[in-house]
């Protein structure tokens, strides 16, 4: 069955959302964490202080839920894989898709990424989040394999890893002093799974007990 069309009234509020989204990340990157205010996030989007917390609790909501998303993307992509792949291929494609969209946007994405990983409150939340991911994908990893992950630690390990991956690429492409001096992300996920790989495909070939 076809998905339900989108209406107008969705379309503009999406369109807000990521507008305001989009303000705040580069105002929150350019100047800090604690240096920016709402009125200002509101202002740079073209809207009011009032619209903006129909939308968001807080700035810092706005960064979780830039963190959701790129969850909710790397599941999706996950599901999306041929039921053939191999776990490490199926993995690097799902926790490549944030970092693809972040090298394709470094000017914009290697600031956002940055201040998350600089910022202690984001950092926390960030971290949550990864452990949310965690469960998605081994949840996902499971279906694919067929095994129940309260009996099999298998997805859950390969799951952790494929984010540690995830997580060490971000740290090592937000060393770089400006974008385009940094290493490639897709090139470092793709050298980190290159090490990961035996291990992950391991989880395949392995009875389940």
């Amino acid at each position: 069955m076809a998905p339900a069309p989108v209406s107008l009234a969705q379309r503009k509020r999406q369109l807000v959302a990521t507008e305001l989204t989009e303000a705040a990340l580069q105002l929150l990157a350019l100047k800090g964490f604690d240096a920016v205010t709402v009125d200002e996030i509101a202002t740079a989007a073209g809207v009011s202080k009032r619209t903006f917390f129909r939308y968001f609790a807080s700035k810092e909501d706005v960064v979780v839920q830039f963190l959701a998303d790129m969850g909710a993307d790397m599941r999706a992509d996950l599901a999306a894989r041929p039921a053939g792949e191999r776990p490490s291929e199926a993995l690097l494609h799902a926790v490549s898709v944030p970092l693809t969209i972040c090298d394709a946007h470094a000017e914009r994405a290697l600031p956002v990424v940055r201040l998350i990983l600089r910022t202690p409150a984001l950092l926390a939340r960030f971290l949550e989040h990864q452990a949310r991911w965690r469960e998605d994908l081994t949840e996902e990893l499971a279906d694919r394999l067929d095994r129940d992950p309260r009996a099999d630690l298998s997805p859950r390990l390969a799951a952790g890893a494929a984010l540690a991956a995830f997580d060490a690429v971000l740290h090592r492409w937000s060393e770089g002093e400006e974008p385009g001096s940094s290493a490639d992300p897709g090139a470092l996920i793709t050298e980190a799974f290159a090490l990961l790989a035996p291990a992950l495909d391991s989880v395949a070939r392995r009875e389940t007990p």
